[in-house]
């Protein structure tokens, strides 16, 4: 029975009188005990103080070799209460480390055979800072003797895993169980098909329901409603029973096996009038210009608002002008420029002949390796027979902290489970549902919906979050299995450091040039002022050596005067002489 102010509060509640100083229920233990050695824990008291769960203190794997300084599991647990409060001192299991690996688990007093029995796991949960990208899903260990709940990880054999994960594009709720192969000895996981059945994302309390039966039927209930039901025979991926029959490995497709249904008729002949060079298209010579069609107009013209920049140089930069726009007067016309009639479908056209296909006579069909008897054949025809469950546990990676655990059952009875079910969960939902504010889609000043903006700005969080999270996973040293679950995270990273690398190398190879052409236009700009210079000095050298040749030429000159004057002189004496003799 639920406690008098319980009920008081659940019917003002219904009835929407519920007022913001209405004082909350108080929290009460259920007296439901499980039967048949079940396990319940509505977490009443401190970690410190109580001995059924134990946080993982588990080592890294290094090189196959387990490293005692390093702490695999670093994430921190706290039993504490709810950040909003929905029923005095009602206390869960905290995750308190945000983008870090946690694990803890509780060992059952007395195993829970799973064999010729009902089995039913059930758990509240409350995504106190929502679930961008995590697991929230539970784990029920295979039954070992000598299981060390301070050992408990990944590698821990478990039976069945079960609840809610989400991230990027992932949002469902898992069902997983182990089952071994009874030939080989090999053990497989089958993955419910989770089409349709996904998380509850807000931060509203949830309650997550399996129910595995004798008849080897499966239900997923959540809120206490069906979300998955079926066979464990017919909805898992690989299947429980293998076939019993496989293609023989051994066999090998024939040489001369042919599996081309069709092939080129090899009578056909490529007609006389088929002309292979005739082409595609031609000018239609029947097209005429538009009366719109402006010849006279050029089709983009200088832009008439441009201004030449006060740093141009004529000189240096060559002649400006203005860049080229579209040419306004052609926006609303057929067209500008010469005009040229259109290519249309040349109707004679063919191209390459090729033979017609047909049949082909000497197809075999397509080749299939012969079947043999599966050597690893077997039936197990009550697969919900999974054997003893120990022990269960939470081992999760979660990029948001604030997931709060509460009123964990694990059992044999679908009417505790609803109890349960009905005095916990139920109670907290009827409150939350008066608290939580209807969501209306955020408009600008005009009324526009925004809606769709801001899931582009959530998904680009989303996405945010998984690379930080793969991130983080590989400092943390769990490289391959962050790969694994998020592999398009991975691509986007590698992507980002090329781009990076890319674009580093670009700008340095772009300061490179800068420099290099610095320093190739300064001598540019020095060539043609050398140039001058020593043209100036040729020039001016050759000037000197005219002078000199002039002032040469000159005295060359005066020298023959005076010589052709004493010759003259000479001359005219003799003539004297001549004279005078005579």
């Amino acid at each position: 029975m639920l406690p008098v102010r319980v009920l008081v509060i659940l019917a003002a509640a219904v009835c929407g009188s519920v007022r913001a100083d209405t004082p909350a229920p108080v929290f009460e233990p259920i007296s439901l005990k499980p039967a048949n050695g079940g396990f319940l824990d509505q977490f009443t008291a401190p970690l410190a103080e109580q001995s059924v769960w134990v946080v993982s203190s588990a080592k890294k794997i290094v090189a196959g070799v387990e490293d005692e300084t390093l702490l695999k599991y670093r994430g921190e647990w706290s039993v504490e209460e709810p950040s909003v409060e929905t029923i005095l001192n009602d206390k869960g299991l905290v995750v308190k480390t945000a983008a870090a690996l946690h694990a803890i688990s509780a060992q059952f007093q007395t195993p829970i055979d799973t064999n010729d029995n009902t089995f039913v796991a059930q758990y509240e949960v409350k995504l106190q800072n929502g679930l961008e990208c995590g697991g929230a899903y539970m784990k029920l260990l295979t039954y070992d003797p000598e299981f060390e709940p301070e050992k408990f990880s990944d590698k821990s054999p478990y039976t069945i895993m079960f609840g809610p994960d989400r991230c990027g594009t992932t949002n469902k709720v898992h069902f997983i169980f182990r089952h071994k192969n009874p030939v080989s000895g090999t053990i497989e996981e089958k993955h419910m098909d989770t089409a349709g059945v996904t998380a509850k994302a807000d931060k509203d309390t949830h309650v997550y329901t399996l129910v595995v039966r004798p008849d080897n039927t499966f239900d997923v209930l959540v809120d206490g409603k069906s979300v998955k039901e079926g066979s464990l025979l017919e909805d898992f991926t690989p299947p429980v029973n293998p076939p019993a029959e496989i293609d023989d490995p051994e066999d090998k497709k024939p040489a001369d096996w042919v599996d081309a249904a069709r092939i080129p008729d090899p009578d056909a002949t490529k007609p006389d009038d088929w002309d292979e060079s005739a082409p595609s298209q031609i000018v239609d010579e029947d097209a005429e210009i538009p009366e719109d069609w402006l010849v006279d107009e050029p089709k983009s013209i200088p832009d008439p608002a441009a201004d030449k920049p006060e740093d141009w140089d004529d000189e240096e930069d060559g002649e400006w002008t203005a860049p080229l726009v579209p040419n306004p007067k052609c926006a609303d016309v057929s067209g500008c420029g010469a005009w040229t009639r259109p290519m249309k479908a040349n109707p004679a056209y063919k191209g390459k002949w090729k033979a017609p296909m047909i049949d082909n006579p000497a197809y075999k069909g397509v080749w299939a390796p012969r079947k043999i008897a599966n050597p690893e054949f077997f039936e197990d025809k009550n697969p919900s027979n999974m054997g003893k469950i120990g022990a269960v546990g939470f081992e999760l990676w979660t990029m948001q902290n604030g997931i709060l655990f509460d009123n964990v059952y694990i059992g044999h009875s679908e009417a505790e489970a609803k109890t349960l079910r009905d005095e916990t969960w139920s109670v907290k939902h009827k409150i939350e549902e008066t608290r939580t504010p209807k969501v209306e889609a955020k408009t600008d000043k005009t009324g526009k919906d925004q809606s769709i903006f801001e899931k582009v700005l959530d998904q680009a969080g989303v996405f945010r979050d998984r690379l930080t999270s793969l991130v983080a996973r590989c400092v943390e040293g769990d490289y391959v299995e962050a790969v694994k679950e998020d592999p398009v995270a991975f691509g986007s990273i590698v992507l980002i450091v090329l781009y990076g690398v890319t674009a580093i190398w670009t700008i340095v190879s772009a300061v490179a040039d800068l420099v290099a052409g610095g320093g190739a236009k300064a001598a540019e700009k020095e060539a043609p002022v050398k140039a001058k210079e020593l043209s100036a000095e040729k020039e001016s050298k050759a000037d000197g050596e005219k002078e000199d040749a002039d002032a040469d030429a000159d005295a060359d000159a005066d020298e023959d005067e005076e010589g052709e004057g004493e010759g003259e002189g000479e001359g005219e004496g003799d003539d004297d002489d001549a004279q005078d003799n005579k």
